[in-house]
């Protein structure tokens, strides 16, 4: 196995050379600037630069060169640890990452948490109890969860705390710990108010991988191992929990490489209704401004997450799974 991951370890660095090629080309796709949306924007709100001012500012920022030496120019300044500098924030791109990520990966954590303690001992408990009042249950409850839209259930959930409760359940932190530094009492604050998005956020991901989990264990409890432990007086929650639930957990197992990404992400679209401070709205924001460095960083990081899952997923797989060989012979 060692030589499998050394083998990954030494790829990494030409997927992630090709991931920012596309990367870049993706935020340079739509028409225009970063500069063409400040213009507009000030246009807007009745202001206008003249041609000097749109040339020096241009210059500025670097984008009166051609696409392939501003892309040199962005990639040659990660390589020497230097993330760049957000245009429109004017700020280093390590700085408002870094500000939202603490945050974010303490939401996207306990979502996946969440999803994985709850999904996969309701799949065990629908697979062993087939066909049983609460597989039923359960099968209604994931078929609904699958059904609402993340975003959809933030709504209705904040409407009903506003209105039957008078409470606000947007952001992580109550108004006057939105900007404290941090303390023990504004990590119990966190904790009251995470809660809530972490719930939504994992609503989709339990129903999903309760589903998977109850066919898989469904097909294993059925093959001939599973019956000779059984002619052996194995006791059946040792049986389940031994061998079948194992492999049936393992493809779950393989798609940790996709979770890997939102751990950063935290759910744009989520994060957008709530309030919440992640890096989620920090990228969407950067897409409309067309802020093309702070924008390509966070998409790259996202990349090189999904090759560090997709290497621990396949090792997790081997461990749970001994019949997967990564060593051919």
């Amino acid at each position: 196995m060692h030589w499998y991951v050394l083998k990954r370890l030494a790829v990494a660095p030409l997927m992630l050379f090709l991931f920012s090629v596309i990367a870049f080309a993706l935020i340079q796709a739509p028409p225009g600037d970063f500069l063409t949306s400040y213009i507009a924007e000030l246009a807007q709100g009745g202001s206008s630069l003249d041609q000097a001012q749109i040339d020096a500012l241009r210059r500025q920022y670097g984008l009166d060169k051609p696409i392939y030496q501003q892309y040199l120019l962005w990639v040659g300044s990660i390589l020497r640890g230097d993330l760049g500098i957000s245009l429109e924030w004017r700020r280093s791109n390590a700085e408002l990452i870094g500000e939202r990520l603490l945050l974010t990966l303490a939401l996207t954590t306990g979502s996946l948490l969440f999803t994985w303690l709850v999904a996969i001992p309701i799949g065990i408990l629908s697979a062993t109890r087939q066909y049983s009042f609460i597989d039923y249950v359960f099968t209604v409850l994931n078929y609904i969860g699958l059904a609402t839209p993340n975003f959809m259930l933030a709504l209705v959930l904040m409407w009903m705390a506003f209105d039957r409760f008078g409470v606000s359940v947007t952001g992580l932190f109550s108004p006057e710990f939105a900007q404290a530094p941090w303390s023990w009492a504004r990590v119990v604050d966190l904790l009251k108010h995470i809660w809530l998005p972490m719930i939504v956020l994992g609503i989709a991901g339990t129903a999903q991988i309760a589903r998977v989990v109850r066919a898989n264990l469904l097909d294993e409890l059925k093959k001939p191992y599973a019956e000779m432990a059984r002619a052996k007086g194995l006791p059946e929650w040792r049986l389940v929990l031994k061998y079948p639930t194992r492999v049936a957990i393992a493809p779950v197992v393989s798609t940790l490489g996709w979770y890997f990404p939102q751990l950063l992400s935290g759910g744009v679209v989520v994060s957008v209704v709530m309030s919440l401070p992640t890096i989620g709205p920090l990228l969407l924001r950067a897409l409309i401004s067309q802020d093309m460095y702070l924008a390509g960083t966070i998409i790259l990081i996202f990349c090189a997450l999904t090759l560090i899952g997709t290497l621990v997923s396949d090792v997790l797989l081997a461990v749970l799974d001994p019949r997967i060989r990564m060593d051919g012979a």
